[in-house]
């Protein structure tokens, strides 16, 4: 069965610059493969990847043995459900698209605290710098 969004509808694609996912297909879909429910659609800033590094979870350097790109503001990422309320915890959450955020999140994380922080991601993403 295809896995459904935080807002019961079909899982939308997240992002493929980069290609992101537990599985590389641009999708945050979790399956039973990920056990670190890759399932937030989040739309990195300079905020969310300075606390993501700060805590020991670098999001912004290149590891290519891990097929990952370093990841800069503007980026779409599938997220760690945990990392994602840690960082909302500390007051740096990243804005979430919805439709690209996996059902599974919900798992960890209360849909309030997503919709608080959903977005709809702008054409141009230099805004999130």
């Amino acid at each position: 069965m295809d896995e459904r969004n935080v807002l019961g509808g079909p899982l939308e694609a997240c992002g493929t610059d980069p290609v992101t996912g537990f599985h590389r297909d641009g999708s945050c879909r979790c399956g039973n493969e990920d056990p670190g429910l890759h399932a937030v659609c989040a739309v990195m800033t300079t905020e969310f990847l300075e606390h993501q590094r700060s805590v020991g979870n670098d999001l912004s350097t290149p590891r290519p043995e891990w097929r990952f790109p370093g990841l800069v503001p503007g980026d779409r990422w599938c997220v760690v459900a945990s990392r994602w309320l840690q960082a909302y915890d500390a007051g740096a959450a990243a804005p979430v698209v919805l439709a690209s955020t996996s059902e599974r999140a919900l798992e960890v994380i209360p849909i309030d605290l997503l919709e608080e922080h959903s977005v709809d991601v702008p054409g141009d993403a230099s805004s999130l710098a």
